[in-house]
């Protein structure tokens, strides 16, 4: 028979029992025939096995079976011979290797005709059904096993339709609640079934292959005729059954009332008359989440007593696996959202430098780490790049990287320094806990100096790529972790050439347990200057690209940690788009301001902005006026957009308020709002700056 039209069998037995036939593909189960009666002449009504020594033949030619194939048992090799099957051996000897069981299959009904408990008198391909409590173990214990293997929802029930089809039964129908419940949690609405999967014994399963023609429908037409949603009534003769947590036979009173609210009217034409099917109830931890339908064809043996606590067992080991599997799709899911929302949904397109990013968990099973990176504009241009490692890849690790994340957010708001801002996060971190440990590195970019300034917290150093192909581990302190408390943190200021991309990254990038750190940074310097050659000397690679090769340089074995990459490459702001000036805090300041932002539009051929950035530039420096008793700066910035920058000493942010018709102010932020594409104010902490942008033309 073609190997290919074999339907899976749950289980390992491969070698059948005298009286199986071999080339029976559900390789049904025959146990080892019990203790019999002698029926030599004389016997003395002892099984054979107390008549006769262990292993000796019995004298005499055998005994001759009726035409039916219906003598004896130990008439069987004749019989076989007349049906073209190799004759059985006799009984084995004490030394010899007992024979595996044969697989499992249908179990028995008791009182059929003696061909059918025997096995002989069947055509070639008929299993021949279990008849002992052993039979059933084994396949309830293979059965169980390939449910368990499932980790998924689709895997638990696809197992428990291959391990009992056509094993089992001929056909199963599992419904599941919808929606399914999650741990404690207890619906409100009205519980609702819904047909999750159907599986048969497929049609073209023929005698010649060891099955009969079945009456069911194809799975298609088995789904067509069966209700796909069924809601449960209180009190109604399915809600019954359900309660009830035991399997049914169909043709129990409950079943009969209970099977057409399941199926709908058209679902009772697939339902066998007698024993041939089975309702049983899927029960999780806390309540029932579905039912389970096994269906056996006219033709096959029906179910027994027995039959019902192998479903007992096959609906309860599915039941507690569904609900392992849906907790731990709601844990996936809670891993998913919350590393989503501690990592930035998108990164910023701050002026004068581009970004791109990656980030890799440990592993599927843990999605969740401590691993984090952000992108912050800063006023003035600049930007903050962080790159930060909690120690440990767990959901509390996940948490407290959230915490040092929005306590970096803030502070970077405040404009503080580098190395301030890392000694507050280390408070931060002692506060959250004496073994709260993590590794940070922030650095701040400013693209009108072309300059950046990095502080480390025993985070690995970054590498720069300099246009030319050439890659630099920068030097910088390393400090101790944040969390060790009580150390100071020493920021370096470096040059910041235009084309040059810097790389932040934690230390799952570098180290595994193939090597160590150092080996780990000198690979990644090589494999960014060999990138950097395909582009050759006077262009830079793609920085997505660039992210990519970075991360190939990961062989088999080298992922034991988290991956949070951070790449920037410096454009910069060229000196001739930027103008600034110092003004003194009197009453001609705006006049001045009007002045000198007219001649920079001029000079950069923006006259057509002139009048919209003159009133807005008086407003915020009248404003700026009234209040600061230091110079005031005034900056523009030419880029994609032209931007307007007012500093003072001050540090109260202005509000956008409504004036009212008798004011003689508070019009002024009101302009900016109708008239800038965007504006802001920054506290500093050396007083604020109070910004606009407006569309080139």
């Amino acid at each position: 028979m073609d190997s290919t039209r074999v339907t899976e069998q749950p289980t390992s037995f491969e070698r059948p029992q005298a009286g199986a036939t071999p080339a029976d593909p559900r390789g049904a189960l025959l146990r080892t025939p019990g203790p019999q009666r002698s029926s030599t002449p004389g016997g003395s009504g002892l099984p054979q096995a107390q008549a006769r020594g262990a292993g000796e033949t019995p004298p005499g030619p055998p005994v001759t079976p009726t035409p039916g194939g219906t003598g004896p048992e130990h008439s069987q090799p004749a019989a076989a011979e007349q049906m073209g099957a190799p004759p059985v051996r006799a009984k084995p000897s004490v030394g010899d290797h007992r024979p595996r069981p044969a697989p499992e299959g249908i179990p028995a009904q008791p009182g059929l005709e003696p061909e059918r408990r025997s096995g002989q008198g069947l055509p070639p391909g008929r299993p021949t059904p279990m008849r002992r409590d052993g039979d059933r173990l084994r396949f309830v214990g293979a059965a169980t096993r390939r449910i368990a293997r499932g980790i998924d929802l689709d895997e638990i029930v696809m197992g428990l339709c291959r391990a009992t089809v056509p094993t089992f039964s001929d056909a199963i129908l599992v419904y599941l609640r919808d929606p399914l419940p999650v741990g404690d949690e207890r619906p409100t609405g009205p519980v609702v079934l819904r047909l999750r999967r159907t599986d048969r014994i497929p049609e073209d399963r023929d005698t010649d292959g060891g099955f009969l023609p079945v009456f069911q429908p194809e799975p298609s037409e088995l789904s067509a005729l069966t209700a796909e949603l069924c809601e449960v009534r209180p009190g109604g003769a399915l809600n019954e059954v359900l309660r009830g947590v035991r399997p049914v036979f169909a043709d129990a009173p409950a079943a009969r009332a209970a099977l057409p609210e399941l199926l709908g009217e058209e679902g009772e034409s697939i339902i066998p008359g007698g024993q041939r099917a089975i309702l049983a109830p899927l029960r999780g931890r806390r309540r029932v989440i579905g039912a389970a339908v096994f269906l056996r064809r006219p033709e096959r043996i029906a179910f027994e007593a027995d039959d019902l606590l192998v479903a007992a067992q096959l609906a309860t080991h599915s039941a507690l696996g569904i609900d392992k599997a849906v907790l731990y799709g709601r844990e996936a899911y809670i891993a998913d959202e919350l590393q989503r929302t501690m990592l930035p949904e998108t990164l910023p397109q701050p002026t004068g430098v581009r970004l791109a990013s990656r980030y890799l968990p440990a592993a599927e099973t843990a999605r969740v780490g401590g691993d984090w990176y952000d992108a912050i504009p800063l006023p003035g241009s600049r930007v903050a790049l962080v790159v930060g490692d909690v120690m440990g890849h767990s959901m509390t690790s996940a948490a407290i990287m959230g915490q040092l994340r929005t306590t970096a957010q803030t502070l970077a708001g405040l404009d503080l320094p580098p190395q301030e801002v890392l000694h507050h996060l280390d408070e931060q971190a002692q506060r959250l806990g004496t073994d709260r440990m993590a590794t940070c590195l922030y650095a701040v970019y400013d693209p009108v100096s072309h300059r950046i300034t990095i502080a480390n917290a025993g985070h690995p150093p970054p590498v720069l790529l300099h246009l030319g192909g050439r890659a630099e581990v920068l030097r910088v302190p390393a400090g101790a972790p944040i969390g060790v408390g009580g150390v100071d943190f020493e920021a370096v200021e470096l040059d910041a050439p235009a084309g040059a991309t810097l790389l932040l990254y934690t230390d799952g990038l570098v180290e595994s347990r193939l090597r160590d750190v150092w080996t780990g940074i000198e690979q990644l310097r090589e494999k960014l200057a060999a990138t950097a050659q395909l582009t050759g000397p006077d262009h830079p690679p793609p920085l997505e690209a660039l992210c990519d090769e970075v991360l190939d340089m990961l062989g088999p074995g080298d992922r034991d940690d988290d991956i949070a990459l951070l790449a920037a490459r410096f454009d910069g702001i060229a000196p001739s788009d930027v103008a600034y000036w110092f003004l003194e805090p009197e009453d001609a300041a705006p006049g001045r301001a009007r002045r000198l932002a007219r001649r920079a539009l001029a000079r950069w051929g923006l006259e057509e902005l002139t009048d919209s950035v003159e009133l807005l530039v008086s407003e915020v420096v009248t404003n700026a006026v009234r209040y600061a008793s230091r110079p005031i700066t005034l900056r523009l910035l030419r880029t994609d957009v032209l931007r307007c920058e007012v500093g003072d000493d001050v540090p109260q942010l202005p509000r956008l308020r409504q004036a009212r018709a008798t004011d003689e102010g508070g019009r002024g932020l009101y302009l900016v709002n109708r008239m800038a594409r965007r504006w802001g104010a920054t506290r500093l902490s050396t007083g604020k700056v109070v910004w606009f942008e407006l569309n080139r033309i």
